[in-house]
């Protein structure tokens, strides 16, 4: 898929949950006020959180899209690592928050009184969010871009939370203390939320090393091109979002012209591109080893003709 239809899709997508989300999140702050509720108002703002990853994709699919500029040589695909950020921080305060009032309404015996529109609101946001996350979930699959799956994950987690509280709404005139309990629970899954937000940013901002399995594809690609063991090492992976720079080093027959060479590197570098959408660079060591091998066969043979003859000598 082209750059063009990419951006399209993650435009869509973030742009129908930008606004989809606001509108949950008014009608749903409005029904934890009426009713009382800080799980519903919890869950609310984790509704507005959802806009706020939204967000995050809509600024990243337009900033990553951009070309690479004297400034940023690899690229602008970090931006929305940054914005994921500050997502990832905001959540964490939004949580601590939350959990603070559940447990002052539980120290202070405050039950919620829950009532249709509560109900209303909680059957609504889970139809609305799963759709959300199931439409997430498809762009992702279509554009392979992970930040449209992971705002998915984002709308499917508050779908989850707003499950429990629809639990708790027919529990909680028997129990006092659910809705303080529930909070907690929401919140957690805010926290937890946040903290995979930004766990995904930190790794590709401070770098990670390359798995086996691309090490293995990188590996048989290498000896393919030029029909000897290249054994390929000093692996470098660089990520800059949906721009991924890596740089290896591979030994060749030292006594290959420079010509020969260069143009070894440059197939290598153009099959690893095609095959893994990676942008490589080659770096070419001379491996003098069939020379070792020669020189040792060779050693050994001489070796081989003094013992004979120095035994035949012996024997006359």
């Amino acid at each position: 898929m082209d750059i063009k239809k990419r951006q399209y899709w993650g435009q869509m997508e973030g742009a129908s949950s930008v606004v989809l989300n606001l509108l949950l999140f008014l009608f749903k702050f409005w029904a934890g006020y009426v009713s009382g509720s800080v799980a519903i108002i919890a869950d609310a703002w984790h509704t507005l959180s959802d806009s706020l990853s939204s967000v995050v994709v809509l600024v990243g699919v337009k900033i990553s899209g951009k070309p690479a500029d004297k400034e940023h040589p690899f690229g602008h695909g970090r931006a929305e690592l940054i914005a994921a950020m500050i997502v990832g921080v905001m959540l964490t305060i939004v949580a601590f928050e939350f959990v603070m009032q559940s447990l002052q309404r539980l120290h202070a015996h405050q039950p919620a009184e829950y009532g249709t529109i509560a109900i209303w609101a909680m059957v609504i946001s889970i139809v609305l969010k799963e759709a959300m996350a199931q439409f997430a979930f498809w762009t992702g699959r279509k554009t392979k871009m992970t930040s449209l799956t992971a705002d998915g994950w984002h709308h499917r987690s508050d779908a989850i939370s707003s499950v429990i509280i629809l639990v708790a709404i027919f529990i909680g005139r028997h129990i006092w203390w659910i809705d303080g309990v529930l909070g907690i629970a929401v919140a957690i899954t805010i926290f937890i939320t946040a903290i995979d937000i930004m766990k995904k940013s930190v790794h590709p901002l401070m770098g990670v090393a390359p798995d086996k399995e691309m090490k293995d594809k990188v590996c048989c690609i290498c000896n393919e091109c030029a029909g000897a063991d290249t054994e390929p090492h000093h692996f470098h992976l660089h990520e800059y979002g949906h721009h991924s720079e890596l740089t290896f080093h591979v030994r060749m027959d030292g006594k290959l012209s420079l010509e020969e060479a260069h143009r070894l590197s440059k197939k290598i570098e153009c099959e690893v591109f095609k095959e893994l959408n990676i942008y490589p660079t080659v770096h070419m060591e001379p491996c003098h080893c069939c020379d070792h091998k020669k020189a040792s066969a060779g050693q050994v043979g001489k070796t081989g003709n003094d013992v004979s003859e120095k035994k035949n000598a012996d024997d006359g």
